[in-house]
């Protein structure tokens, strides 16, 4: 009689190992809520700064584009769209010499007007920044030129630098100065306008340097203190470093602002055509000119297109300058 025969383990796997045994447990069902707190995480975000640009695409995107489409066709205000000329409607623009005067008066301007302010602004916020008698009162004493309209702020000035019976030219003369053309002359009209862009925007600024200044430590005061530094020194040492994210900001802000301005130069006189020969027709003069007055919008259009490469070269190279002085210190 044999011997039994020896069982042998059947192997399924492609190893010789044992078969695994089936999985008897269900699958762990996520409940809406934890699916809920998820989508929660990972999209509101997203949703919450979704209105910003959603308004930005709507008024300041679309516009933008269609400016551009519109700069490329022969449009009339009131034929409406024609046909499309490409980048005809620029170079009559650049064609003409009323566009570089107009350039020439916007940059004027904007120079005379931006870095003044600026410097004040700083200055004024860090009188404010003391504590003074009835702080509140004098803060909110800064900001009320702000509060006037332009049209106020245009008529009065315009009265003080009158070029025959102006308040200016009545103190300029009991100095034994002569009267100033103010409205005749290119180089006092443009610091008339400056002046009134000045008064209305240095005390917003201020406010918005003094803030900051608020925000910086007072421990480094305190350390400069001891070292010996005195005011002048914390204020070039400790304040305006400190300050540079602001300074950028206001840099900004007052290179859009300046290069747009149109209400100041348009009240300066009664007539708001710039003066008699363009004296102070500043670039967003000349384009309300070629729209409204010349009915032709496809010009006008190229012109905005131009400012606003204008406006954003020059926002570049404010970037570039701050970005390399940054950078200095930093290796400093």
């Amino acid at each position: 009689m044999s011997a039994p025969a020896a069982q042998v383990p059947v192997s399924t796997g492609r190893s010789g190992g044992s078969a695994p045994e089936p999985r008897t447990g269900r699958r762990k069902q996520v409940s809406f809520r934890h699916r809920a707190s998820a989508w929660d995480r990972r999209y509101s975000p997203y949703l919450y700064i979704s209105p910003f640009f959603i308004l930005f695409a709507v008024v300041g995107l679309f516009p933008l584009i269609y400016t551009a489409w519109v700069a490329t066709h022969d449009w009339d205000l009131i034929m409406g769209q024609g046909e499309f000329i490409g980048g005809e409607n620029f170079m009559a623009v650049l064609g003409e010499r009323a566009f570089w005067i107009s350039l020439r008066n916007t940059l004027s301007i904007f120079i005379m007007s931006s870095a003044p302010q600026v410097v004040a602004a700083i200055l004024i916020a860090y009188l404010l920044d003391y504590n003074l008698r009835a702080r509140t009162f004098w803060r909110m004493g800064v900001l009320i030129p702000y509060v006037v309209t332009p049209v106020a702020v245009a008529l009065i000035f315009s009265n003080l630098y009158g070029d025959r019976f102006g308040l200016v030219n009545s103190i300029l003369e009991t100095v034994g100065i002569d009267a100033i053309g103010w409205h005749s002359g290119t180089l006092p009209s443009h610091l008339a306008i400056a002046t009134m862009v000045n008064f209305r925007w240095t005390g917003y600024n201020a406010l918005i340097f003094l803030a900051a200044m608020q925000a910086v430590p007072r421990d480094l005061y305190e350390a400069a203190e001891i070292d010996g530094a005195g005011k002048v020194r914390q204020f070039i040492s400790v304040t305006i470093p400190n300050l540079r994210p602001t300074i950028i900001f206001v840099i900004i802000t007052s290179t859009i602002g300046g290069l747009q301005i149109f209400d100041e130069p348009r009240m300066f006189d009664q007539y708001g055509r710039g003066g008699t020969d363009g004296q102070w027709q500043t670039m967003t003069m000349y384009l309300y000119e070629l729209g409204w007055t010349r009915s032709d919008f496809g010009q006008a259009s190229a012109v905005a297109v131009l400012l606003f490469l204008l406006i954003v070269a020059i926002g570049l190279i404010n970037f570039v300058i701050t970005r390399r002085i940054s950078s200095s210190e930093v290796k400093r």
